[in-house]
Formats: structure tokens, sequence, C-alpha cells
């Protein structure tokens, strides 16, 4: 395997990168420590420094250990600091992927180190690898076309002369990143063909696989902007198997990717599991920052996106995103000002960034800060002209506007308005392959356009301490019962899959300040809302003091506080199991499924007392499981309908 040239990195580090490249990644970090031992005991500086860098890259990439990746990073660029000027220099600069250094102004400083010492020493793979991490650090800043022509050169570079094949893998991961966040979607596809054509992309072991499920995870985001949304779910899952089949670690970008389409379906528990752990990343920071906000967690969300921010520094398109979840945080406790400044820190960085997403964000942000300061005629003006901003190749985003709008229209008291937005959300929908969460569904039939339905009504009533249950001029009242509120849920949302840990949130509430009922684990009981909310935060607490201990230099304290928090992630992350559908005997998410399903078949066999046509209907339709689901046909006889 080619390496830098002029750096004698051994025989030892030659076999730690074939033991990465096959997916022995102990045995790739055993090999790499031999090889630092022997370079200090000979007194090779640079080439322990190497050795060093080496270690933080495997850390990184193949552990998800971004506190030991930084000590050895950290210790790499020490041992080179008295140093004349030297190649090595500039390998150690560029060590890691530079989709994993937050900021962009640090990674740019980085890249023109190294880009500095590979065209002065003549290094063609040091040369790829820094204007990769150089183009990727003017995309963050806002500059995406002299960033992208960065990344080009970079990717024709490993398509040609350039065949170091890990520092390609990190930098082809640069590539993949700059398209991901400013939505270059068709120049992803531009050099698919050529990265497979030279073995960079594909289902070996290795960081061939790696880059594989990021090319995935970039084509599947621009499937879920398109409405392509079961085309999308298909490729992650795919993406997802090849890369566990061959290596021992957990999928990273296409399990990322799956779970912010997890979000959008309103699937949160299940969004949860394939995120749990990942968090300290920015890759996966934004949609865990999305999840707590979907779920009413806004302290968390706030915390999170806060966290995000300090980490990403000057990085305008990270940043705008982040600023927009503070924003709608700050809404969601009623704190208006901060709101505000929120909000105007995020229209600096929007401005002149030629990301119609990014823009349309902004914009929305902007639309509810108005509405929230009492202002709803300019709230609805702001959001329609970032609707007609649009490109007609994004219609989930219009969609998105659109339901914000018909929102905006229905807190001004103008129905007609809002039914107007449904019916267009309602024609771009119709040509879509998407599945809307709970909420977004209810807005739509609180103001459809529809013709009076043929067959016969039901209607699941809340009357106070019972329910009603009436059809066919035949009304009969039951006692309040956990399956019934199960039901009712599920009746709400027709079409929508909601995992059984998201309706026992739903149903039973999170109490904030109330003892933990169960216990966590495999073995124990079901993980009820408030233990889990207790470890995220927990977590989130962590993830922060990590941070705060790295940026002090406390390297000890920061790999202590890594520990815990390793601990606390991984009993929470036993509570979904694998992708949140495991189906262990003893996990919180069977236990639930049995205690949800229980209830629920119970529910409707007492309807079906009462009232069996009507019951059978919901008997066919009504699915169970770790999923649940109500799924209604067309030419059912009975229609139900949940009145509140």
């Amino acid at each position: 395997m080619a390496t830098e040239p002029g750096v004698n990195v051994g025989v030892a580090i030659y076999d730690a990168l074939a033991a990465f490249q096959s997916g022995q990644v102990q045995a790739g970090i055993d090999e790499l420590s031999a090889a630092l031992r022997g370079f200090t005991d000979a007194g090779s500086v640079r080439q322990a420094a190497v050795a060093c860098a080496r270690l933080g890259w495997a850390f990184e990439t193949y552990v998800g250990n971004r506190t030991a990746a930084r000590v050895w990073f950290r210790r790499a660029a020490r041992l080179l600091r008295d140093e004349p000027d030297c190649l090595e220099q500039g390998w150690v600069a560029i060590a890691g992927a530079g989709c994993d250094v937050d900021d962009p102004s640090e990674l740019r400083s980085k890249a023109e180190l190294a880009l500095d010492r590979a065209r002065r020493f003549g290094d063609v793979n040091l040369e790829a690898k820094a204007l990769a991490d150089g183009g990727l650090a003017c995309v963050q800043a806002g500059e995406v076309t002299e960033g992208m022509f960065m990344l080009d050169e970079a990717i024709a570079l490993w398509c040609g002369p350039a065949d170091d094949r890990d520092a390609a893998a990190m930098g082809v991961c640069s590539f993949f990143t700059a398209c991901y966040f400013s939505a270059e979607f068709d120049r992803a596809s531009h050099w698919v063909d050529d990265l497979r054509r030279v073995g960079l992309i594909g289902p070996a072991p290795g960081p061939g696989v790696l880059l594989n499920g990021h090319c995935a995870a970039v084509q599947a985001t621009a499937l879920i902007e398109l409405g392509r949304w079961s085309e999308a779910e298909s490729l992650l899952a795919r993406s997802i198997a090849e890369f566990e089949a061959c290596m021992p670690i957990p999928s990273w970008h296409p399990a990322i990717a799956l779970a912010d389409l997890r979000i959008r379906q309103g699937l949160l528990a299940d969004a949860e599991a394939l995120l749990v752990g990942k968090d300290a990343h920015m890759q996966a920071l934004l949609p865990v920052a999305r999840l707590h906000l979907a779920r009413g967690e806004v302290d968390l969300a706030h915390a999170t996106a806060s966290r995000g921010l300090r980490m990403v520094g000057s990085d305008r398109l990270r940043g705008v995103e982040l600023l927009a979840l503070v924003a709608e945080a700050e809404l969601a406790a009623a704190r208006v000002e901060a709101a505000r400044a929120a909000c105007d820190e995020l229209m600096k960085r929007a401005r002149g960034l030629d990301v119609p997403r990014l823009r349309a964000q902004a914009s929305r942000a902007h639309a509810l800060l108005l509405a929230a300061s009492g202002d709803l005629a300019e709230a609805i003006s702001t959001m329609e002209q970032a609707l007609d901003a649009v490109p007609s190749g994004l219609p989930v985003l219009r969609v998105e506007l659109l339901l914000g709008l018909v929102r905006l229209h229905e807190k001004a008291g103008n129905r007609a308005a809002a039914t107007v937005e449904v019916a267009r959300a309602t024609s771009v929908l119709a040509g879509l392959d998407v599945a809307l969460p709970a909420r977004d569904t209810a807005l739509l039939q609180r103001f459809a356009r529809t013709a009076p339905p043929t067959g016969t009504t039901a209607l699941l009533t809340r009357d106070g301490a019972v329910w009603s249950v009436s059809c066919d001029r035949v009304r009969v009242r039951l006692p309040a019962t956990k399956g019934l509120r199960y039901l009712a849920e599920l009746i709400r949302a027709p079409g929508v899959e909601r995992h059984v840990l998201d309706l026992v949130d739903e149903v039973e509430g999170v109490a904030v300040d109330g003892p933990d009922r169960h216990h966590l684990g495999d073995a124990g009981e079901l993980l009820d809302s408030a233990a889990r909310r207790a470890y995220r935060h927990r977590v989130e607490e962590l993830r922060t003091a990590v941070e705060e201990a790295l940026a002090d230099g406390a390297d000890d304290r920061a790999a202590g506080l890594q520990r815990q928090c390793d601990v606390l992630v991984g009993q929470l992350a036993s509570a979904f199991g694998l992708s949140g559908r495991s189906r262990t005997a003893s996990s919180a998410a069977e236990r639930a499924r049995l205690n949800v399903t229980r209830s629920v078949r119970t529910a409707v066999a007492r309807i079906g007392a009462e009232l069996p046509a009507a019951g059978q209907v919901l008997d066919r339709r009504i699915r169970t499981g770790l999923y649940c689901a109500f799924e209604p046909a067309a030419d059912d006889p009975v229609r139900w309908i949940v009145q509140s």
C-alpha cells in the first residue's frame, strides 16, 4: 500500500493499515501502538508523530472516540513543534477526516499549512488531501463555488496520480460532506462512477465501505428532498446492511441519514435508536437536536444546538441550521427576545448564501419570530416570500413551508386561507412518496376539502372519564383505558407508523420531577419517559463537559468524563436494541410491544362487542407490534374518526 513519500512508517504501520482495511480494528490499533513504541525508543521523532496521528485517525474513524482522537492529534503536533519545516508536519496537520474538524477556520489553517508542505516537498497525495480539506472549509464558510472547485481538483487527483487510499478516503469523505451541506447532489453524482472505477467506493471492508455508506447517505438525502422516501429508505437500509456485514462497528453516515428520515416521518424512538452514541459528532448533532425538538424536549434541544454552535465556530452552513433550531427552541419556551437574538445572527450568517434550503430555513425562523411577536400579517408575508423562492426541484421543502403557512393562517383565524394552502400542499404531496408525522397529518385533515364519505362513519370521542363510540345512530360508553388512548393516537394519523415507545410517551406523558418507576437496561423493566429524559440530559451535560475539558487542555479529565458518558450511552442504547427493532425478550421495547398490543387489542374487542361492523374494520386495519399503525382502505364499510 502506498503511504506518505519520504516517511519510513515501518512494517508495523503497514500491517496496521492492512488490518483496518480488513475490518480488524483492535489489531490495527495494537500495531500502531507497537510502531509508536519502536519509533519513540529509537528517537525517531517525526515517525513517532506520524504514528500518533494515525492512532488519532483510527480512534476517530473506526472507534468513534473523538476524545481519544484529539489527544493523539495533539500529541503528534507537539512532537513536531520544534522540528524544521518537513513533510510530516503537513500530514500531521490534516491527519484526521476534514469533516470531523468542527470549526472551518481551524480546518482552513491546517489545510493551508499542509498544502504548503505538499507543494514544497512534491507530495501529490498530501496535496490532494489538503485541497479537499481546504475546499470543505471554504464551503462551510459560505464560499461554496471556490470550495467545490478545490474539492473537484482533489477528486481528479485521486482518480489519477494520487494513490494513498487512506488519505483519499478521508478526502472523499470531506467532498461528500460538502455536497451534503451545500445540497450539491448533482456534483456528488458526477464523480461517483469514477470513484468506483478506481476502487475508492465499494462494499469491501475498510475505507471503501465507509465511503460507500457516505455516498449512499448523500444520494438518499437527495431522494428525501425529492419526496422519494421509500427509495431513500431502501438505499440506506441496504447500505447499512453492507457495512455491518463486513465491519465490526455500527454503520455511521447511512444510519444518521436514516434517523433524519425517521424524524421527518415522526418515528422518533426509531430515530433515537439510530443516533444513540453518535451525538458527539457534528454529522449526528443536527438530527439529534431536531429529535429533541420534535419530542418537545425544548431545553435539551436548545442545549444540543448551542453546543453545536460552539463547536462549528464560523461555519455558516451548519450555523444556519443550528441557529434555526435555537430560535425555534427559544420560541417554544416563550423566550421571544432570546429567539430574536438567535434570528438576528441567523439572518447574518444566511445573507448571500446560495443554498435554497438554508435560505428557506432562515426565512421560516424569521416568520415564526414575527408571529410570536404578534405581527401575523408580516409573518405570513415572510413565509410566502420564502415559498416563492424555493425551486420546483425541492418539493418536500415546499410542503414544509406550505404547512408552516397553514399554521400561520390558522393562528390568524383565517380558515379560508388555510384551506387554500392545504389544497396546495395536498396537490404537491400527491406526486410524492412521503409519510408525514401525525401532527402534520392532523393539520391537513383539519382543513382538507374532501367529498362527504359514502360509507358509515364511526366516531371515537373522549368524554371526561369515559370514552364514547358512535356508529349508525348507536352510541355506547366505555371506561377510559390506555388501550383506547393508544387506539385514538393511531386513528388520528392513518397510515403513519408509531413506535410503541412513542405511543407510551404520548399517552403516559413525561413525569419531569417524578421518581423513575422502572429500572434501566435489557434485563430491567420498561424504561419510562422520565428515565429516558433524565439519561438524555445527563449525556448532553457530559458531552458539553468533555468539550470544555478538551478546550482547556485537560485531557485526563476529558477522558474520564468520556468514560462516564460511554457508560450512560451504552445503558440507554440497551433499552432500544439494534435500530429500535430488537425482539430480545428482556428489552424495554419488547415489553412495551407486549403491553401496547394487549391494551389495543382489548380495546378493539370491547368496541367490536358493542358495534360489530365498526369493530371488524378496526380489527382488520389496526396493526400492532413494535411498530403500530392504523391503515384504513378506501372501500372500508366504516370510516373511523377521532373527535377531540
